[in-house]
């Protein structure tokens, strides 16, 4: 796979685990009602869900910043 090819999967699965991230982080505040709590409770939840997407986003920029000589040599 060429590294265009690997940028251009990549981008899509980034946009699509946004997506699906976004929605999975607005159904965990419905159910758990954190509009109802504290603040303060309330602003540590959304800056932790806010930021947790960077982990496995982190993963995914890795393998498409790969050169095609890692890939090969199984790196």
């Amino acid at each position: 796979m060429t590294s265009r090819t690997r940028k251009l999967i990549g981008a899509i699965v980034l946009l699509v685990f946004l997506a699906i991230y976004a929605l999975l982080a607005l159904a965990v505040a419905i159910v758990l009602q954190v509009n109802t709590t504290s603040k303060f409770v309330e602003l540590a939840f959304y800056v932790i869900a806010g930021l947790i997407w960077v982990i496995p986003a982190a993963f995914i920029v890795s393998w498409m910043s790969r050169s095609d000589d890692d890939l090969k040599a199984g790196n």
